[in-house]
């Protein structure tokens, strides 16, 4: 198992835990998480952007053009900004810290 943190843009800290080789937007939606993943995991879309922190940002692979093309349309995007639908959990990011952004949309919450 591999614990994830998300801090929520109101500073909440959410801890959750998920399979090695889960996928980041799904840990997080289960986890109540306001990310859309509109395009479930396909890179079509960017409503499922966090913010990774800088020690975090270097243990994950980088990202591919495609997704750095998505970012260029995320709202609040960061140098260390990330698509959760292209980040699988391994062992090495056990204990994971992801901050969901101050603008996220997800169409499932009213």
């Amino acid at each position: 198992m591999v614990k994830v943190r998300f801090v929520t843009a109101e500073g909440e800290r959410i801890d959750a835990e998920a399979a090695t080789g889960a996928v980041l937007l799904e840990v997080a939606q289960a986890a109540g998480m306001p990310l859309e993943g509109t395009c479930e995991g396909q890179m079509a879309c960017s409503t499922c952007h966090v913010i990774i922190p800088r020690e975090w940002f270097a243990k994950l692979p980088t990202a591919s053009a495609d997704e750095e093309d998505m970012l260029d349309l995320a709202a609040g995007v960061t140098g260390t900004s990330r698509l959760s639908c292209q980040i699988e959990l391994t062992d090495a990011l056990d204990g994971l810290e992801v901050q969901i952004p101050d603008v996220s949309r997800d169409m499932q919450i009213g």
